[in-house]
């Protein structure tokens, strides 16, 4: 997927803006990313820095001259990125950092990514564009993963089919619908278990309106509880890009409308409105 990113205008009134430092960004199937940052034309040893936007804890990655006028930066799949939102800064000589912007991303290699989970976790890592046209990296770090290959249209509700990485699928698997705001138990829904994918359908006529998030026992009642998503793709939000078309329901609530939704993390839920 190569997604070229407008770059942020200049305002018509100052003609001599400065133009920040771009980067066009390459991923790996393993999950690393490859930077070429344009040259900043400043004297001194480059540095491509990511900073985490809550934590503020940095990864510096030294960026070399390539000789085509840009420089060069590598994430290799085994540093370590933790869960989030990364903003990219270049800093020559020790100077402070400049915010970069986003060029051309080819994120082809991330399209049906299937890692192998041998190392017990799934990283991904999504270059993207932030509302206010710099250049950020989201980070997942997920150990285990559930992920959600596929979501239909089943008789009852929603059907979902998907695969666990890092933690072997039981038997005794089964899979949790969570409201999140309301108290009390989540239900409890069967699972099919094929080697390490797994199967279910969300009966939309149990739930009552809010928002309903998936879970999965992979190990049954005494493993871990792991969220499902959908993260082996190259959308760092899904939100706004996998809208799916919800459906009227009877319920013992009342008509709603049901439908899967994603969250701003690409968790996998259930939206549930009462219609009308």
């Amino acid at each position: 997927m190569m997604t070229p990113v407008p770059r942020t205008a200049r305002h018509r009134a100052d003609p001599d803006a400065a133009v920040p430092p771009c980067a066009d960004c390459i991923a790996d199937s393993a999950g690393g990313l490859t930077f070429d940052v344009t040259e900043t034309g400043e004297p001194g040893a480059a540095l491509l820095v990511l900073r985490h936007r809550e934590s503020h804890e940095a990864v510096s990655l030294p960026l070399t001259p390539t000789g085509d006028g840009r420089l060069r930066a590598a994430l290799p799949s085994g540093v370590a990125l933790p869960e989030g939102r990364w903003d990219a800064y270049v800093q020559v000589a020790g100077g402070e950092p400049r915010r970069l912007a986003p060029g051309v991303d080819d994120l082809r290699s991330l399209v049906a990514r299937v890692p192998s989970g041998s190392l017990g976790h799934v990283a991904v890592r999504i270059p993207y564009a932030t509302r206010h046209g710099n250049l950020s990296v989201r980070s997942w770090l997920r150990a285990p993963h559930a992920e959600a290959v596929e979501l239909y249209r089943a008789e009852r509700g929603l059907g979902v089919r998907g695969r666990v990485y890092g933690v072997p699928l039981a038997p005794d698997a089964y899979a949790e619908v969570c409201h999140r705001d309301a108290a009390g138990p989540p239900i409890r829904v069967e699972v099919a278990v094929e080697q390490a994918e797994f199967g279910f359908t969300v009966a939309y006529g149990a739930l009552r309106p809010g928002v309903w998030d998936l879970w999965l026992r992979p190990a049954g009642e005494g493993g871990p509880r792991v969220r499902i998503a959908r993260l082996l793709d190259a959308i760092a939000d899904k939100r706004l890009f996998l809208i799916h078309p919800r459906v009227p329901v009877k319920t013992l609530y009342g008509p709603v409308e049901a439908g899967p939704s994603y969250t701003r993390d690409n968790d996998l839920s259930v939206t549930v409105t009462a219609a009308g």
